[in-house]
């Protein structure tokens, strides 16, 4: 049995901390299923897994795992987190940055804000003293713990070395603080969003229908149906590209009934007064279109003179990606319509300025053959997009890390975005503009979930067994009791302002509950959210003001330690 205990004892073999790993993971992932008072913490219980492991591996004297294997997996993990959290919300991520965004960044600088000014008051109550300068960056690490900003940790920490004319050699080993602080810091934010729900009498099922509503009410995008019977005795002779430019509005005529034939129009077919047709526009057009061509009337298509058909084609020819539907010319080239467009499972009209991109499923009308060679080109191949594009991901990821290394003050190479602010902004931006550059982001719902997981359960892993070492230590001598309750109420009381200030907003519940978990650069808090709202409201929230957050966290983790530790 000597090569099983090795598995155990053996801290720096593969098999050891892969199985350590596995470990932590399937424990803290079924321990989270674990329901008190209707709340489980999913995924977040790794964590606490990874704790408890890493102090019975102190215990006996041992160490879990390298602390530079656990280094690397813990920011690998959270790299991919991040990343295929920005590559997911991409798309839609700069048209919710409009008012609603400015809004949503104003209140995470000011709940960012009201965590620093919590900790200083915190910190002149328990723990001012004229004599003990470590004070003041114990409670940074404490602070850093409470908002589970780890990022921020290291900028502190990185702030710290810098200080050798206060500190020395050996700075204050802040991370203990972070360690105390960090477990009840992913408790209080899930906690005081919770609390925050109550407050407001929040119903989640009516969230739900409100983002419902809210969805429907982009009419720009929402693309509407009707058959119209052209009355105005002005378009007679006028073609479809007269009328376009004369309505300055984009609408597409799929089929048209002449004469008792029907057929496929494109910009140069003529309207007659009496001819009956088939519209497609967007929501917000319909009404003026109505007024102008003439009256909403029910047509019998089976009078035609070919069968026209609609199909479904998906867009899987990666050549596709990027182009647009004006660039296409599917009228006048292939003889067909392409009436709108399902992405991400919304449906979008098909004006002549939207880019394709690899994933989408557009409504084809025309003739069979027709229909059939337009499929042909756009690939129509369910297989291709089964195939993950890792390239895609990884060249992502290279971008944002260098990206993040990036000092965004020129001399201050301290201050910087770090791993985890870069690689989100920039999977925004692929998300968004990637077609732009040739880069096939498209990624299946399943697969971005699995990626995603994957790197927050590793992240969580290899912070809870970190902290384990010495979490236990700290929390039963010195300071460790306050470090944890001074944490505490740095992360509920600026939660339980902001919350309901939210609220008052007119905000979305699932939209706040993204904002204040993206506050607090919070993967669990995330997760939690997400699990309550089947939309992408938290996503969109966090994503929303993550960036900013992050970068507030680190700059303001670095103009702490060095204009004020060692000053009080």
């Amino acid at each position: 049995m000597e090569w099983f205990v090795n598995l155990f004892a053996n801290t720096e073999s593969v098999a050891h901390i892969a199985i350590l790993y596995a470990i932590v993971i399937a424990l803290g992932v079924y321990l989270g299923k674990i329901k008190i008072f209707g709340i489980s913490l999913g995924v977040t219980f790794v964590l606490f897994a990874g704790i408890v492991l890493g102090h019975i591996y102190h215990y006996y004297g041992m160490e879990a795992a390298p602390t530079d294997t656990l280094t690397f997996v813990q920011d690998f993990g959270l790299i991919l987190f991040v990343f295929m959290i920005g590559l997911q919300v991409g798309p839609g991520f700069f048209e919710s940055f409009g008012k609603a965004g400015i809004k949503l960044n104003a209140l995470a600088a000011s709940a960012i804000v009201l965590n620093i000014v919590v900790m200083f008051a915190c910190y002149f109550i328990f723990f001012y003293s004229q004599h003990d300068i470590t004070n003041l960056p114990m409670m940074v690490g404490t602070l850093y713990g409470a908002v589970t900003n780890t990022p921020g940790l290291g900028a502190a920490n990185e702030a710290l070395a810098s200080l050798k004319d206060v500190f020395g050699d050996n700075p204050p080993q802040i991370a203990s603080a972070y360690a105390c602080a960090y477990p009840l810091g992913v408790l209080g934010i899930i906690g005081a969003t919770i609390v925050v729900r109550y407050m407001c009498r929040v119903k989640l099922e009516k969230e739900e229908e409100a983002l419902e509503e809210e969805a429907g009410a982009k009419a720009t995008q929402k693309p509407h149906h009707m058959h119209l019977e052209v009355s105005n005795k002005y378009l007679e002779g006028k073609t479809v590209l007269q009328i376009h430019n004369f309505l300055n509005r984009d609408f597409v005529v799929s089929r048209i009934l002449h004469d008792g034939h029907v057929s496929i129009p494109n910009r140069d077919t003529v309207f007659h007064v009496g001819d009956q047709m088939y519209i497609v526009c967007a929501e917000a057009d319909y009404e003026a279109i109505v007024a102008f061509i003439g009256p909403v009337i029910e047509v019998d298509w089976d009078r035609q003179d070919q069968p026209l058909v609609s199909k479904r084609v998906l867009v899987t020819n990666p050549k596709i990606n990027g182009r647009s539907f004006g660039q296409m010319h599917f009228s006048s080239v292939y003889g067909v319509n392409v009436t709108r467009v399902t992405r991400h499972g919304m449906d979008i009209f098909a004006s002549p300025s939207l880019p394709l991109q690899v994933g989408d499923r557009i409504m084809v009308v025309g003739p069979q053959d027709a229909v059939d060679r337009v499929a042909h080109i756009m690939g129509n191949s369910i297989k291709r997009l089964d195939a993950p594009n890792i390239a895609t991901i990884f060249v992502g990821i290279i971008v944002g890390i260098i990206f993040g290394s990036l000092p965004f003050v020129p001399g201050m190479p301290l201050m910087k975005l770090g791993i985890a602010g870069g690689p989100l902004i920039i999977a925004i931006l692929i998300g968004r503009y990637g077609y732009k550059v040739k880069l096939v982001t498209y990624t299946t719902t399943s697969a971005n979930m699995m990626l995603r997981e994957i790197g927050l359960v590793l992240f969580l892993a290899s912070v809870g067994i970190k902290a384990g070492a010495n979490f236990f230590d700290t929390v039963m001598t010195g300071n460790g009791v306050l470090y944890v309750l001074t944490g505490f109420l740095i992360t509920i009381i600026p939660i339980l302002i902001i919350g309901p200030i939210a609220r008052r907003l007119k905000f979305n519940y699932f939209t706040i509950a993204g904002m204040l978990a993206g506050t607090y650069t919070d993967p669990p808090a995330l997760a939690y959210a997400n699990s309550i709202c089947s939309k992408e409201a938290p996503a969109v929230g966090y994503s929303t003001v993550y960036p900013l957050a992050m970068f507030l966290r680190i700059l303001t983790a670095q103009l702490i330690v060095l204009f004020c530790c060692g000053q009080f």
